[in-house]
């Protein structure tokens, strides 16, 4: 038996994080979710949002785990995980894709591999398309909150690229306008871009 990988963090932050795709993503019918992970994100936003069609990623060692997540969702909008890592997969692996959703990804890759998806999304978004982008960030150097500087540590001590700051993800993303900047739970963000 199979047991599914599970994150704490996507079970706390996956309501709020809901509300935002609802509103931002209302007109958008084709999504990439880079980083799928464990596969909770998706299981849990596809369903509820019927108007989008939801396209899981990730390394293909996390595609079982996805895969178990999906297989109780029972939707159409929902689809099977597609390899893609940032930095050793160069091509889009969607086409027509007039939104992308990352989460808890930009502060695990490495500098260069966070430009790299700044850019990628940047360069296959349609005009108007729409990024949204969550988890913890840096405003003009400045941690917000002392646990994220923890965390940032505990990062650094793993080999994780850690915590980028918003002014160094405005440059990589041109050009993306970044359109809004939401504080959500535990000292997160959902940064939402536009292509113009």
């Amino acid at each position: 038996m199979f047991d599914k990988p599970f994150s704490q963090a996507c079970e706390n932050n996956k309501q709020s994080i809901l509300e935002v795709l609802k509103r931002v993503l209302s007109d958008k019918t084709n999504l990439l979710e880079i980083g799928s992970g464990t596969g909770q994100h998706a299981a849990y936003f596809a369903p509820r949002l019927r108007h989008l069609e939801w396209h899981t990623s990730d390394m293909p060692d996390k595609h079982l785990g996805i895969a178990a997540w999906l297989e109780e969702v029972k939707v159409n909008n929902l689809h099977q995980p597609l390899s893609f890592k940032i930095g050793a997969t160069s091509a889009w692996p969607l086409t027509n894709t007039d939104a992308v959703y990352t989460a808890n990804t930009t502060h695990i890759m490495q500098p260069s591999e966070s430009q790299l998806m700044m850019q990628l999304v940047a360069d296959n978004l349609p005009i108007d398309g729409i990024f949204c982008q969550y988890g913890p960030y840096n405003f003009q150097g400045q941690y917000s909150s002392e646990s994220n500087q923890s965390f940032d540590q505990h990062l650094s001590e793993q080999g994780c690229g850690g915590i980028r700051d918003i002014d160094e993800l405005v440059l990589w993303a041109k050009p993306l306008v970044l359109i809004e900047t939401i504080p959500m739970p535990a000292n997160n963000f959902m940064l939402v871009w536009q292509k113009q």
